[in-house]
């Protein structure tokens, strides 16, 4: 089963390829772009591990010039210590504006080589080649690249988007359990917001909580129409200013979450779940979403065996002052993306910190 998804942007538009075995087709496809000769490959020693020789053989028989960088795994490292060190690779190797980073990993790695790449020499091209769920159907679409601030996750970053972003399902078989329920968060998440057939699709599948349980023609599904619902909700808002935000469904408190657990304790996805339970709740006390929509969505949540309550001991109170340091605060209110019903979403600032703390109490 083979793919492509096109991003069509103004200044640079890019496709989204997706096939199994595309991981040996990194060097071809590359070079069918002309890019320049020079290439950054940006990795954890983990996944380098695993998929590191593969994609530099690929490189070098497409006549690229490869150097590599691994950087620690996990959140806690998306900082610009990591970036420095980015930085000094890159003028060790004397990168110059023709040449590539390629980011071989999950959301962390493709969030800080699209940021180096977007600042080294004011912008050099980058290429994602996810190998997590939650990056191939998310992080690695778009152009969002930064790093954490110790208040708040993403705080420092830039838009620059890919000149590819290559999907190969097959390593998905590497994925420890933990990370593929953290990409179906992401999953469900489009169900809710875009694709209601979707949605339905998860619905009929009896597993959700590990890969071994999901057919492989759902699996190609799930990617498929994530993807798609990123391109076409990319496509009409590059950089957010109005539909693009929709995406954050479940982030806004999510990110507040993972921010005052200081990244260690909930991973990105597990932090989104608890977000969307917290959003809809929020949008069935306002009367915008019916209580069984709700239902239908925690119970997906469980399926993917996901939280859907707050880890205990996380204040309440620094939640709600959490999340005036979200970068979608506008004029000192906090804008919340929730649901009116399985498909559609709506962006609001009318949310008192009442609600939000009665709902929070209650999760």
């Amino acid at each position: 089963m083979t793919s492509v998804i096109n991003v069509n942007l103004p200044e640079q538009s890019y496709e989204i390829a997706i096939a199994s075995l595309n991981l040996d087709q990194l060097g071809q496809q590359m070079a069918s772009l002309k890019l320049g000769k020079k290439v950054l490959l940006v990795s954890n020693p983990t996944i380098f591990k695993h998929f590191g020789e593969r994609a530099i053989a690929s490189l070098t028989s497409a006549g690229f010039e490869v150097a590599s960088c691994t950087l620690p795994p996990g959140e806690r490292y998306k900082t610009l210590n990591s970036i420095q060190k980015l930085y000094d690779v890159a003028l060790e190797n004397r990168l110059e504006r023709s040449a590539t980073m390629v980011a071989l990993g999950g959301g962390v790695i493709g969030d800080m080589t699209g940021f180096a790449a977007a600042t080294w020499l004011r912008g050099i091209n980058v290429v994602q080649v996810p190998t997590t769920l939650l990056a191939m159907v998310d992080s690695a679409i778009g152009g969002k690249t930064g790093v954490n601030h110790p208040h708040g996750k993403n705080l420092i970053g830039a838009f620059h988007q890919p000149r590819l972003v290559l999907i190969d399902p097959d390593v998905l078989k590497t994925l420890p359990m933990r990370e593929f329920r953290a990409g179906m968060a992401e999953v469900i998440k489009y169900g809710v917001i875009w694709d209601a057939e979707l949605f339905a699709q998860l619905e009929a599948s009896k597993r959700l909580d590990q890969l071994r349980y999901v057919k492989p023609e759902l699996i190609h599904s799930i990617l498929m129409r994530s993807c798609q619902a990123k391109a076409d909700v990319v496509s009409k808002d590059e950089k957010e200013g109005g539909l693009r935000a929709i995406l954050n469904y479940g982030h806004t408190i999510g990110h507040a979450v993972e921010s005052l657990t200081g990244y260690r304790l909930v991973n990105h996805g597990e932090a989104v779940a608890i977000g969307m339970v917290a959003a809809g709740q929020i949008a069935v006390e306002l009367g915008m979403w019916q209580k069984e929509d709700t239902e239908r969505q925690n119970a997906l949540i469980q399926k993917a065996g996901l939280p859907t309550q707050l880890p205990s001991g996380v204040d309440i109170e620094a939640i709600i002052e959490a999340l005036q340091l979200d970068k979608k605060v506008k004029a000192g209110k906090v804008r919340f993306v929730l649901p009116t019903e399985i498909g559609v979403v709506t962006v609001t600032d009318e949310v008192a910190s009442d609600i939000i703390r009665q709902v929070l109490q209650g999760t």
